[in-house]
């Protein structure tokens, strides 16, 4: 079984991934609504520069977003992960622990001294997608949102990086 690529994205995916994030939408990991069917990928706050992507057969099949948790001076030692998607027919390869693990060396490289994460409490596969690359729970809000009919967890889970 061949081993993701992983690369910085460019404006040309930008089909490929939106045409993604609409496929792969659901309240298992979303706490927002499904995106719009002209809703662009990239945003102002998420351009290209922003997101590693994942490529098997030369084909994207997952992204990681980056950015940071706040937006003010005193945190911009935390690199923030702000979305991880993977395709359906790719999930099982390798994709997003490839994805996770190369976000955690770029912050690393970048010399961030922390990097960490939102997920939904019920997301157990990515819970422990996270925790077995190095992240830690920090903090439980319990029933932080209510989707779909049924109250979530928010987990945030961070790792050191220096």
């Amino acid at each position: 079984m061949p081993e993701p690529s992983i690369r910085t994205a460019r404006p040309e995916d930008e089909e490929q991934l939106r045409r993604l994030d609409h496929a792969i939408w659901s309240y298992g990991h979303a706490v927002t609504g499904p995106p719009a069917p002209d809703e662009p990928f990239f945003r102002d706050t998420a351009g290209p520069d922003d997101h590693l992507v994942a490529e098997l057969d030369g084909r994207v099949v997952g992204y990681i977003r980056l950015g940071f948790p706040t937006p003010v001076p005193s945190n911009s030692h935390v690199r923030h992960v702000r979305g991880l998607g993977v395709a359906e027919e790719a999930r099982g390869r390798g994709v997003g622990r490839a994805l996770v693990r190369a976000a955690v060396e770029e912050a690393r490289a970048g010399g961030f001294r922390r990097i960490t994460l939102r997920v939904l409490g019920h997301n157990t596969r990515a819970r422990a997608l996270y925790e077995s690359e190095g992240f830690v729970v920090e903090g439980v809000q319990p029933e932080e949102f209510f989707l779909d009919g049924t109250y979530v967890d928010d987990v945030m889970m961070g790792q050191k990086l220096v």
